[in-house]
């Protein structure tokens, strides 16, 4: 039984890594996808591997950096399916290195994908489920969201900026049946989502169909049932 039936989702980012694995996990449970990043071609190819499956997809180029390409792709969804009920905010960049020594420009690239990028998508996709009485938010974060080490400061400090808007989010949604949550993964095998469960068991990182399950499982959950964070490490990872 597939328990995405006709449901429109949004993944953001889902040309690559855990965003192209959720995609494809939503596809194959019965939901609308729309496949979005920066790189088209990638995201074409998302969406032939669930059309190959028997699912629905389609695709469209976003930069959620920039918000007007954040609200023509809430805008276009809607548009194309007549609503939207999940809304995944996949997409980022990973950026290491000392805060003494990290440079303002390299600064504002982290912050302006991973933490205003969520933001324009949040405040689009509220606005809209707000108006349609309800739908699922997901927020990628990070288990970088919930601690920092040294060398993270950066993107630690943008996926703790997540966490935030999710909590707030996730209060100001309860009123509309809003629900809103955060995905906190581990290392994951991102650059392996095309390979076999052997490869990825011998990467020793976290299979991003892992973290795909859960979002399935986010998107699932009963209408009055939410779940606020879920924390996805490796066996034997070092807090």
């Amino acid at each position: 039984m597939q328990r995405l039936t006709n449901k429109v989702a949004i993944v953001t980012g889902s040309s690559s890594g855990i965003g192209k694995a959720i995609a494809l996990r939503f596809g194959a449970e019965g939901a609308k996808v729309v496949v979005t990043a920066r790189r088209m071609a990638l995201c074409e190819q998302t969406v032939a591997q669930i059309l190959k499956t028997g699912g629905e997809a389609w695709a469209i180029q976003t930069d959620v950096g920039d918000e007007r390409q954040v609200e023509r792709l809430i805008e276009e969804t809607v548009k194309r399916y007549g609503r939207l009920d999940i809304l995944v905010n996949n997409a980022g960049i990973v950026a290491g290195g000392r805060l003494a020594e990290t440079t303002t420009k390299s600064f504002d690239e982290v912050m302006n994908v991973n933490l205003r990028g969520t933001f324009f998508c949040c405040r689009a996709g509220f606005k809209h489920m707000k108006k349609e009485g309800g739908g699922t938010i997901i927020n990628m974060s990070s288990v970088a969201g919930v601690q920092a080490w040294a060398g993270t400061g950066t993107y630690s400090a943008s996926k703790h900026g997540i966490m935030a808007l999710t909590k707030s989010l996730a209060d100001e949604g309860r009123p509309y049946h809003i629900k809103v949550s955060a995905i906190c993964p581990g290392g994951v095998a991102d650059d392996l989502v095309d390979a076999s469960p052997e490869d990825i068991l011998r990467s020793e990182k976290i299979d991003p169909f892992d973290v795909a399950e859960a979002a399935v499982y986010l998107a699932t959950l009963g209408k009055y049932t939410v779940v606020h964070q879920v924390v996805i490490d490796r066996l034997g990872a070092d807090w």
